[in-house]
């Protein structure tokens, strides 16, 4: 069984400075908010909002953590992947709940290409994930104006993660290779966005 982190006062006390600056700012919407091409767990620490755009599509990481193959709330991220509970001791599975709005005046889509990179520069590849076998997995979509993913009362948007699932599976070897960065690719080009995650 996994052991939940205990966060740190400092850290709560972040988390919750960033809740109190969203709730405040909820009313005005995501367009009006302080977009950036990438957060770090610092500029979050610091206050600033965690959004950012890839190509024309706003993002925002919703949650970024561990998922337990034998426990019976995270095995639902794990549908369709076949033989999940077969990971050796030094590996584990590791899910990214992103959203995205497309705030222009036309369709455009989502992205589709990820990856992460520790500090040493190991890149790992997401475990593709079937959507008719997985409500909550991210699938590249083209967005109309104002449109958000996951669409609003869907399966992903609904659950407590309120994002589209990538699903990767890394090894423990992560943990002393810290901070993670998510790559993210806009459709088309080959020079990411980087976003550090909290692992």
């Amino acid at each position: 069984m996994i052991t939940p982190r205990v966060k740190s006062p400092r850290r709560l006390a972040s988390v919750a400075a960033v809740a109190a600056l969203s709730f405040a700012l909820a009313g005005c919407g995501v367009e009006h908010r302080t977009i950036l091409t990438g957060v770090t767990q610092d500029q979050l620490s610091a206050g600033a909002e965690p959004y950012f755009n890839v190509g024309p599509i706003t993002y925002q990481i919703q949650v970024s953590r561990q998922l337990n193959p034998f426990d019976n709330y995270d095995v639902q991220y794990l549908s369709g992947v076949q033989d999940a509970q077969s990971i050796t001791p030094q590996q584990f599975w590791y899910g990214v709940f992103l959203w995205s709005k497309n705030q222009t005046k036309q369709y455009a889509q989502t992205a589709s290409r990820f990856e992460l990179e520790d500090s040493e520069g190991d890149i790992f590849q997401p475990t593709p994930l079937n959507p008719s076998l997985n409500p909550y997995a991210w699938t590249s979509q083209s967005l109309a104006p104002d449109a958000i993913e996951p669409v609003a009362d869907s399966t992903a948007s609904d659950g407590p993660n309120g994002g589209g699932l990538i699903l990767f599976k890394l090894t423990q070897s992560v943990y002393s290779n810290r901070p993670l960065t998510l790559l993210i690719f806009a459709p088309g080009s080959s020079k990411p966005a980087r976003v550090s995650l909290d692992l």
